[in-house]
This record gives structure tokens, sequence and C-alpha cells, in this order.
């Protein structure tokens, strides 16, 4: 076989490992998740609705956007590193399981300090800048996540089969039955 002949077996292969996701809009104006990149791991989540976080807050971020994954995979809420590295806010690991069809919320954390909290009237947009909301006084350290904003990303992911059974030994292993902080700091 030559190197033609097998690049173009290599072609194929992986046009057959790649899996159709479908994305629906749960309203008229969600953004349907895409790659920055076609080489990125994860699609970009979009928020579908201003949402005001004050210090401490936690919320559910909607994006108006349900997932159809083939049976056998699940999908993954990540946090974006810009977001993270960027602001005070975190994005909560969150799991998507192949049966759930309802809107993709992102569980985001404010973990600004409320202690070092004064009112001032701009919350923070996700860029840094001031956002002039009428809705009152909000702490410092307040983000408002704007509808469009990307918040997240969503990895798709193969599970393997597992079936779950009962056993009486788990066996011996040098760690044991050792657990957090066993092994140091």
């Amino acid at each position: 076989m030559d190197g033609t002949t097998a690049q173009a077996i290599e072609i194929e292969l992986a046009k057959e490992a790649i899996i159709q996701v479908g994305f629906k809009r749960l309203s008229p104006d969600a953004v349907i998740p895409t790659k920055a990149h076609a080489s990125d791991s994860g699609f970009d989540l979009v928020a579908s609705a201003d949402v005001i976080i004050e210090p401490g807050e936690t919320v559910v971020v909607p994006t108006g956007i349900a997932v159809q994954l083939p049976a056998g995979y699940e999908a993954t809420v990540r946090p974006r590193s810009g977001v993270t590295s960027k602001t005070k806010l975190r994005v909560q690991l969150g799991t998507i399981d192949n049966g759930y069809v309802g809107d993709i919320g992102v569980i985001v954390d404010n973990v600004s300090s409320v202690w070092r909290s004064r009112l001032r009237s701009y919350p923070m947009y996700l860029t840094g800048k001031k956002a002039l909301v009428k809705h009152g006084l909000h702490a410092s350290g307040t983000y408002l996540i704007r509808k469009g904003d990307r918040i997240a990303q969503l990895v798709i992911t193969r599970l393997p089969d597992v079936e779950a059974v009962e056993v009486f030994d788990v066996g011996e292993t040098q760690r044991g039955a050792n657990g957090f902080g066993s092994s140091g700091v």
C-alpha cells in the first residue's frame, strides 16, 4: 500500500468517526453553539438573557439551547478560560445526560468577596467595562452577563458501556483507604 492510499483510508476512517449532535433553539434569538476553530474541544455556549450576579451569588445562566445527543454520549459544560482568568466568575462543571432535552443552563458563581463590597451603580461586563443598569445600586464586584456573551463551552464525550456490580473485596493497594491529603499538600 502506498502513502496516498494509506492517507485516503485515514481520511475515510476520520469521516466515519464524525458524529452529529443536534442543537435546538428554545427561543428565537438563542445562538446555536459553534466551535471557534475546527480543532477546538468544545462548542461555545452563549447567554440567552442578561443576568446580574452579585458577589457571593450563584446563578444559572440560560442558553436557550437544547441538545440532542447520540446514544452512548454525554455533554459536559465547562468554563471558558478567558472568563475564569479575567473575572471573579467561576463556571461550574455540569453534566448533560443523553436523555435531557431541556435548556442548557450554565451554573456561575461570583467569588468576589462580599465583605469588601460597597454599593455603586455600575456592575461590570465580562469585558471589564462598566454597565449602566437601571435596577438600582449593586455591590462592588457585581458582574453583568449580557445576552450574547460567550460564557462556557460544551464538550461532547463518548461513554463506555459500564455495569455496576457488587463486590465483597476491593483488594489491597499501596494507598489503601487513605483519602484527602494523604499524599501531602
